[in-house]
């Protein structure tokens, strides 16, 4: 089993794609059985192109590719620049594309995702997805259709529109996917880059995105309650960046700070007293209020990552991350680059990331969703 990643900031497409498939050939060989290209946005319109003179020249068993506004190539992230970044894995087993299309050939909504090729599949679905798709409703039926498979991937980010790469194939809407087999360890890692504030409470009323009470409290006033009980520090990073962490399976005993869904918190109805955010919220849902910023979010990875065993790594990062969050380039690139044995590292920076928490897939925003690739499984 052996990886490969290379990143190239050639301005012409034509040097680009040539140096990080010279790179992949000479670190990989020919004939590997994955590849995934992502370009940012100043490469979209080669976008063809580019994953033509992959195929040509490496021949890799399956394709897929995205457009971004980042990429991340190695321990590198380039923001706001031309570059291409290439993966490519040997890994001694088949893997398939796959690919989703709107439904009615519709352009936006939710995509089909019930075909019989999935119904039953295990293993792991690398997931791009064109910014049009409802890749909620799309991770809800393929929950239904696969519930043993783990979903990993995020939603093309280039500005000014998108394109995705499917084998020898090229499209401008829906989703497609690379199906890992179970016998390929596959260990997906979301980090959501927050710390809870407060304690767990159950909601006890709420009426769409409003939750008018927590444990029998005016929301508001159990927020503000929370708050006055942090310390200083605590109550200036709520100020900048509360989230509401809402727990996916109740049946767990122990609710760990990776079985919230995180949503941000929208506002708040002083006369009503109640708190608004993200999504609706059901009676009964256990919460707790989090915050997020980049203290938070460089603690969450690097302790996600501690004892994880990994040869090489795909990284879908939230366009909110980055030099915007942490003040310096590279940081998510940096870490896994250094984490995993081979160095092979890529991604790109998303406008929705897919990963798993509470042992259920999902889609997220500000996050980093990771897939750790290594020895095949017993």
């Amino acid at each position: 089993m052996a990886f490969a990643a290379a990143i190239s900031e050639h301005p012409l497409a034509t040097h680009a794609i040539g140096e990080v498939i010279g790179q992949v050939l000479e670190r990989l060989g020919p004939e590997p059985d994955a590849a995934l290209l992502f370009a940012t946005a100043p490469f979209a319109g080669a976008f063809e192109d580019l994953a033509a003179a992959v195929h040509a020249t490496l021949s890799p068993g399956s394709l897929v590719g995205a457009t971004a506004a980042s990429v991340i190539g190695g321990g590198r992230e380039v923001e706001g620049g031309a570059a291409i970044s290439l993966f490519a894995a040997n890994v001694g087993a088949r893997i398939r594309t796959v690919r989703f299309e709107p439904r009615d050939g519709a352009p936006g909504g939710p995509t089909v995702a019930a075909d019989l090729e999935l119904a039953g599949v295990r293993g792991t679905l690398v997931l791009l997805a064109e910014p049009r798709v409802g890749v909620a409703d799309l991770i809800d039926e393929l929950t239904v259709v696969a519930p043993d498979l783990q979903v990993v991937g995020g939603i093309a980010s280039a500005p000014g529109g998108n394109r995705l790469a499917v084998d020898r194939t090229t499209i401008d809407r829906g989703a497609v996917g690379l199906l890992l087999p179970p016998s390929i360890a596959a260990m997906p890692v979301l980090s959501q880059g927050a710390d809870p504030v407060g304690d767990p409470f159950v909601v006890t009323r709420s009426s769409g995105r409003m939750i008018d009470e927590i444990a029998g409290r005016p929301a508001l006033d159990l927020l503000l309650a929370a708050a006055a009980a942090a310390s200083p520090e605590d109550r200036s990073r709520m100020a900048r960046s509360l989230e509401l962490g809402v727990a996916v399976d109740e049946r767990r005993p122990e609710l760990e700070r990776d079985d919230f869904l995180l949503v941000p918190v929208l506002g708040a109805d002083k006369e009503r007293r109640a708190v608004a955010v993200g999504r609706e919220v059901a009676v009964g849902t256990t919460v707790q209020f989090h915050v997020r910023d980049r203290v938070a979010a460089d603690d969450d990875l690097r302790a996600l990552l501690a004892g994880a065993p990994g040869r090489a790594a795909l990284a879908f990062t939230s366009t909110a991350r980055g030099v915007d969050l942490f003040g310096a380039p590279h940081h998510d690139a940096a870490i896994l680059a250094d984490h995993v044995e081979s160095g092979a590292v890529a991604g790109m920076f998303t406008a929705g990331e897919v990963g798993p928490v509470g042992g259920r897939s999902a889609l997220h925003d500000r996050s980093a969703s990771i897939l750790l690739l290594d020895a095949a499984a017993p």
